[in-house]
C-alpha cells in the first residue's frame, strides 16, 4: 500500500486528534493511530477505549488498505519536516512503514490494524445541533468546577440537560457548582447525559473558532460529536447526577453588588496572606463597605482591604476558599457582579449583573467555617 500526502496537512490532522492517545494505554495498540485508506480518503482514528477521535483527509493513493502507525514517532517526524509532499509505503505483511521525503527516508514499524479496537457507531439515538462557539463557551464556563474524585464518578463529568426550552450544562465538585443555561437551543426529546471531562477538554481544543454547526448524537451509552471533518465518540458516565436544583438556595435576603475587577484583584492580593492549606479569606459586609481579609497564624501573616459596594441586608461575616472565588470571578464577563447570601454557613450565589444574549450563568460556592463561630 502506498500514498502521498502533504506533511503539514497530515500533521494538522494528527495534532487535532493526538490528545486522545495516552502514554500507558490499557492495550498497547492504542499508542498508535489507525490509518485506513478508501478511495483516496485517509481516515485516521485515535482511541483510549473511552474516547475516540476520527479525522479524514484527501491523499493520492491507488489502492485501499489499513495499518496502525506509532503516534509519537510519526508526530515528531512530521513536526520536524518542512512542508512538502511525503510518500508512505507500507508493507502489509511485515507492517513496516517507510516515509520518503525530499530530505530522506524514515522507517518505522507499525502494527496489524485488525488489533485496533472497533469504534462504536450510533444507532437509534437522539440528535441536536449546537453552534461550536456556544458549545465552546459552555465548556469553558463549567469545566474548571468538575470534580477529580474518582469515588464520585458522576461528578467527574459535565451534566448536560436537554429540554424543550433550553439546554443546561452543570459541573460541581461538592465545594462549588456552575450552571450554564442556553435558551436559544432546545430539543423536542428531553434527555440528560454526563459527558466525561477528558472528552470535553479534547473537544474544547479542537472546536473551530468560527461558528460551525456541531452535530451531537447520543444513545444510552455513547455521545457522538461531528463537525467539519472531525468526529468524536465518547462513552457516557453511567451514573446518577446529584439533584443540583435542590442545592441552589432560593431565599437569599443579603445581596451584594460590586465591581468584578475590583473584587478579583483584591481577593488575588489578600489570598497571598491566607493559610496555604485552607486558602481561607474573610468577607465582612457592613453597610456599603466590604472588608476582605486573611490571616495565616502559622507565619503571623495578615492583610485586609476595604472596598465600596452596594449591599442590602444584615451585617455579616463569611469565609470562602480564595482559589474557588478567583476561578469563578475570572469566568464572569460582566463588569459588575451580584453576590447573594443568606447565612454564614450556607452557600453563596455569584452571578453576572448582565448576562449575554440567550444565556444564564449561575455560580454557587460553599463557605468555609470561620474561627469565630466554632
Amino acid at each position: 500500500m502506498k500514498f502521498i500526502v502533504s506533511s503539514s496537512a497530515l500533521l494538522k490532522q494528527l495534532s487535532s486528534i493526538n490528545g486522545v492517545v495516552t502514554n500507558n494505554p490499557v492495550v498497547p495498540i492504542l499508542e498508535n493511530f489507525l490509518f485506513e485508506i478508501n478511495n483516496s480518503v485517509l481516515t485516521i482514528t485515535a482511541s483510549d477505549l473511552e474516547t475516540s477521535m476520527i479525522t479524514e483527509l484527501q491523499v493520492e493513493a491507488k489502492e485501499n488498505g489499513r495499518i496502525a502507525a506509532p503516534a509519537r514517532i510519526l508526530l515528531d517526524t512530521l513536526k520536524n519536516l518542512p512542508d512538502q509532499p511525503v510518500t508512505f509505503t507500507i508493507d502489509e505483511e511485515t507492517y513496516t512503514i517507510e516515509i520518503s521525503s525530499s530530505n530522506g527516508r524514515y522507517k518505522l514499524s507499525g502494527e496489524n490494524a485488525t488489533d485496533f479496537p472497533r469504534v462504536p457507531v450510533v444507532q437509534g439515538g437522539n440528535a441536536i445541533e449546537i453552534p461550536s462557539n456556544v458549545l465552546s463557551r459552555a465548556i469553558n464556563k463549567t469545566i474548571f468546577a468538575v470534580s477529580n474524585d474518582e469515588l464520585r464518578p458522576a461528578m467527574t463529568g459535565i451534566f448536560v440537560q436537554l429540554r424543550s426550552d433550553n439546554v443546561t450544562f452543570v459541573a460541581t465538585d461538592g465545594h462549588r457548582l456552575l450552571r450554564y443555561r442556553r435558551t436559544d437551543i432546545a430539543t423536542s426529546q428531553e434527555a440528560s447525559l454526563i459527558i466525561p471531562r477528558k472528552a470535553f477538554t479534547l473537544l474544547k481544543s479542537t472546536l473551530p473558532a468560527e461558528a460551525t454547526a456541531v452535530r451531537v448524537e447520543f444513545n444510552q451509552s455513547n455521545a457522538f460529536f461531528s463537525f467539519d471533518n472531525i468526529r468524536m465518540i465518547c462513552r457516557l458516565i453511567d451514573e446518577r447526577y446529584p439533584d443540583y436544583e435542590n442545592v441552589i438556595p432560593v431565599q437569599n435576603p443579603n445581596k451584594l453588588v460590586i465591581d468584578r475587577a475590583a473584587l478579583l484583584s483584591s481577593v488575588r492580593r489578600i489570598s497571598i496572606y491566607s493559610n496555604k492549606t485552607t486558602h481561607q479569606i474573610r468577607l465582612k459586609l457592613t453597610g456599603s463597605e466590604l472588608q476582605v481579609s486573611a490571616e495565616d497564624l502559622d507565619f503571623s501573616n495578615e492583610a485586609n482591604e476595604r472596598l465600596t459596594c452596594q449591599y442590602e441586608g444584615e451585617d455579616m461575616e463569611i469565609g470562602f476558599n480564595a482559589k474557588f472565588l478567583l476561578e469563578m470571578l475570572n469566568n464572569i464577563d460582566s463588569d459588575e457582579i451580584t453576590f447573594e447570601l443568606s447565612t454564614p454557613n450556607r452557600a453563596g450565589l455569584l452571578m453576572p449583573i448582565v448576562n449575554e444574549d440567550n444565556e444564564n450563568v449561575l455560580m454557587l460556592v460553599m463557605p468555609v467555617m470561620l474561627n469565630n463561630y466554632v
